[in-house]
């Protein structure tokens, strides 16, 4: 006697953002959601916003205020529970994107409950940093964030980690079975020969220095320690700031050296692809990380996937592949000085960059374009939740 073949489960995203929200996990859920669905897979995502359901390229998103808030979990239990099953809940986690002030411990243990479904964890962050001398709030916010995995890993079927340092937070034995799925790019891998050259021509002549990024205080030190030299030493040479913030740190940056206003543009608010266009356009792509390049940046991997030339540095958390493959010019620690004698010489050498452009494309090509984490999401074991026995 035949059996029916079973029926495969539904993808629900959990998410604390979702474009148009700005953010790199809304750029990541919005990839994954419709590789998924382009897949052939059936896929909702569940995040906060204005009221609404809308469909973005077979991806149904369900929005509404205060979605993870105690009175929102119970109408997401209500809504999930009247869509047929079996349900798959993916949560695209990082404590900060669930409100709370990163500690929103009645999620987690909604989540941990949900125990008719599948649940499945993407670890984009894992926890906030302890340090024996912060100060007594951000010690509470480091226990509380770690009792939150906890519970949030009780039970899951599947967790993924965009780092391997984050499965070091999980318990045994979802510790040793967690898939390391890097963020890819947010950006196209390509940009239209045209676009790229009407960036260089309202840029003006000269080598173009890039940085892609939020500009936040960890970052904005380093990498004006970097492009202020850079540019002194050589009055050809422009700089192009990229992404959100852009626009402030442009105008600090030229306040304090304004001799340097007419080489610094910044362009802020820009579609993807415009900014997939104006990093083309540049010659060398400068980003310094306080914890190091790692799987986790989706603007190191914008350059990486558009096979740039990109200066960076090692830190606590990166991946031993950097140094291993040398996709990237990669400085021991963050010291501006490494940073700029690194960016210097690739300046003065372009097959140089042009090598190193190849080796970057190709390393992203094989080991964190968005087909990996598909494949990893839909691969099913024998004997796993979704697989055949």
């Amino acid at each position: 006697m035949s059996h029916p073949a079973p029926v495969a489960p539904t993808w629900h995203l959990l998410t604390g953002e979702y474009p148009p929200a700005p953010g790199g996990v809304s750029d990541h859920t919005r990839s994954v959601a419709r590789a998924l669905a382009k897949a052939g897979e059936t896929v909702r995502v569940w995040t906060p916003g204005a009221e609404g359901v809308s469909v973005d390229q077979d991806v149904i998103v369900h929005r509404w205020p205060g979605l993870f808030t105690p009175p929102g979990l119970v109408r997401l239990t209500r809504e999930l529970d009247a869509l047929q099953g079996p349900r798959r809940l993916l949560l695209l986690y990082v404590p900060h994107a669930f409100g709370w002030k990163a500690m929103n411990v009645p999620f987690c243990a909604w989540f941990a409950a949900r125990r008719q479904d599948e649940r499945e964890l993407f670890l984009h962050e894992a926890v906030y940093p302890w340090s024996p001398g912060a100060p007594w709030r951000h010690q509470v916010l480091a226990g509380v964030t770690r009792v939150m995995l906890r519970t949030l890993a009780h039970g899951v079927d599947r967790a993924y980690v965009s780092i391997p340092a984050w499965a070091e937070y999980l318990p045994e034995p979802l510790r040793t079975r967690a898939r390391w799925c890097p963020i890819p790019s947010p950006l196209p891998l390509d940009a239209p020969a045209e676009d790229v050259r009407a960036v260089r021509e309202a840029l003006g002549g000269g080598p173009c220095v890039a940085h892609f990024g939020t500009y936040g205080a960890a970052i904005a030190g380093p990498l004006e320690a970097v492009l202020v030299p850079l540019l002194q030493r050589d009055e050809r040479r422009q700089a192009l700031l990229l992404g959100r913030g852009s626009s402030a740190f442009h105008e600090a940056l030229t306040r304090r050296h304004p001799t340097l206003a007419s080489r610094v543009h910044a362009r802020d608010g820009l579609s993807p692809e415009a900014v997939a266009a104006h990093l083309r356009a540049a010659e060398l792509l400068v980003q310094p990380y306080p914890d190091g390049v790692s799987a986790r940046r989706s603007s190191a991997m914008a350059g990486l996937g558009l096979g740039l030339p990109m200066v960076t540095n090692t830190g606590h958390l990166s991946e031993p592949l950097w140094r291993e493959l040398r996709p990237v010019a990669l400085a021991d620690g963050d010291s501006p000085a490494a940073l700029l004698a690194l960016a210097e010489d690739l300046l003065r050498h372009e097959e140089g960059r042009r090598a190193l452009g190849e080796r970057a494309a190709r390393v992203y090509r094989e080991h964190f374009a968005l087909e990996h984490t598909v494949a990893h999401l839909l691969r099913r074991d024998p004997g796993e939740a979704g697989g055949s026995a």
